[in-house]
């Protein structure tokens, strides 16, 4: 990854931050996006080689592709996208309202692929590139009190498959889906989750980040696939 210039979106926090830290240490040369967590973003920036921080608000499309366009300006080229940022909540379906769907979907599906048109259209006049976009268990089982947040995430899966064809052969469009990745303390919800796993405890934000070097690292022939990071719960 020596020289690589890779976006990581959400890169401030929890799984953001240990995949943009692993970047990092294996010589890539990060971009580090956020938009309300400045300080957070400038911790993980600085420990990431004093990388640059660019802060856009993924609900805008007008600001996904004025970062995009920042990011050419100052690197030269775009070689790698990670697509992390996203958002959580939890309702019972029958109080969902429009709101809290556009809440979840503007930056969890739609800024997902504006963000991978801004990178597509810095990788293919050069050399291609590498994108992951980052699922979610909740893309592989479903949640009865997160069919909003669950049918965004599924939305990315079919979306990195789609466009793993429509960029074929300069871009891989890969997804990785981790499973309970626990950062904060956690409640019963996700205790009986880590309960079922069938690898006996939770995943950590490094493995995850693994798991995103590996796609970021591989041939463009390896393009279109989901791997959970999940210690087999999807398996259930």
């Amino acid at each position: 990854m020596t020289g690589k210039v890779i976006l990581v979106t959400g890169a401030a926090k929890r799984i953001g931050r240990s995949i943009a830290l692993r970047l990092a240490a294996e010589g890539a040369r990060v971009a580090i996006h956020y938009h309300g967590s400045e300080e957070e973003a400038r911790a993980t920036a600085q420990q990431c080689n004093d990388a640059p921080l660019f802060r856009a608000n993924l609900e805008s499309v007008a600001e996904i592709r004025r970062m995009f366009d920042q990011i050419g300006e100052h690197f030269g080229r775009l070689d790698g996208l990670v697509n992390n940022a996203a958002r959580f909540t939890r309702f019972d379906p029958l109080a969902l309202d429009e709101a809290d769907w556009d809440f979840i979907h503007s930056v969890n599906l739609k800024s997902v692929f504006f963000c991978c048109q801004s990178a597509a259209r810095l990788m293919l006049p050069g050399d291609g590139g590498h994108i992951v976009n980052i699922s979610s268990l909740g893309a592989l089982l479903p949640w009865a009190h997160h069919a909003h947040y669950c049918s965004s995430k599924a939305g990315v899966v079919m979306l990195t498959r789609a466009l793993a064809k429509a960029w074929a052969p300069k871009i891989s469009v890969n997804s990785v889906a981790p499973g309970v990745i626990p950062f904060d303390q956690h409640d019963q919800r996700i205790d009986r989750f880590i309960a079922a796993t069938p690898a006996g405890r939770a995943g950590t934000g490094d493995e995850v980040a693994e798991a995103v070097l590996f796609f970021l690292k591989s041939t463009t022939f390896i393009t279109g696939q989901l791997v959970a990071v999940d210690g087999g719960l999807s398996q259930r």
